[in-house]
């Protein structure tokens, strides 16, 4: 059995890999460092919520890939 904890550790930790890399990418495009950062805690913010309720879903109501523990 998946517990809950395990989507919100896999949330977290995604999204700051996720933040780590708009930010950079966002310097690197020709945002100051400042602006750069407020992308990535606007998307920080915002973002995990998103990949929670999709995750919610997926394990919840889409069985593509999931074998039943009953099936050979």
């Amino acid at each position: 059995m998946i517990q809950v904890k395990r989507h919100i550790a896999k949330s977290i930790t995604y999204r700051i890999f996720g933040s780590a890399i708009t930010v950079l990418l966002s310097y690197s495009a020709g945002l100051t460092i400042q602006w750069a950062s407020y992308v990535g805690i606007a998307e920080l913010l915002i973002k995990p919520i998103i990949y929670f309720i999709h995750e919610r879903v997926w394990y919840k109501w889409i069985k593509f890939g999931v074998k039943n523990n009953y099936e050979n």
